[in-house]
This record gives C-alpha cells, sequence and structure tokens, in this order.
C-alpha cells in the first residue's frame, strides 16, 4: 500500500504548487481546489492559508 504525503507538486503549479499538492492528495481535479481557493482569497483567511502552506509543504517530485 502507498503511503499518501502531502507535497507541493512542482510539475503541474501555477504560483507554489499548493493547489496541486492538495488535488494529488484528495485526488480530486485540481481545478476544484483552486477555485476554492480563489472563493476563499476573498477572506484573509485563504490568502494566509496558501501562504503557510507554501512555506509548510515540503516540495514533492514533478
Amino acid at each position: 500500500m502507498e503511503e499518501k504525503k502531502l507535497v507541493r507538486k512542482m510539475g503541474n503549479r501555477m504560483i507554489c504548487g499548493v493547489c496541486s499538492g492538495i488535488a494529488d492528495y484528495l485526488k480530486v481535479d485540481v481545478t476544484v481546489i483552486r477555485l476554492i481557493m480563489v472563493a476563499l482569497a476573498f477572506t484573509s483567511i485563504g490568502i494566509i492559508f496558501y501562504i503557510a502552506a507554501a512555506f509548510l509543504m515540503p516540495e514533492g517530485e514533478f
């Protein structure tokens, strides 16, 4: 059984790869995660979460 890890995906990224990594971890389309992040960006919570995740999530493979 393969162990799932939450990492930033560098191959399918637009800014830092956070949304791509979350989508891969949750096995959903990256567009869905990006739309959720855009909706959350209208609140300060979404922006803070993205910046924190960009610094805390380790880089993954391509």
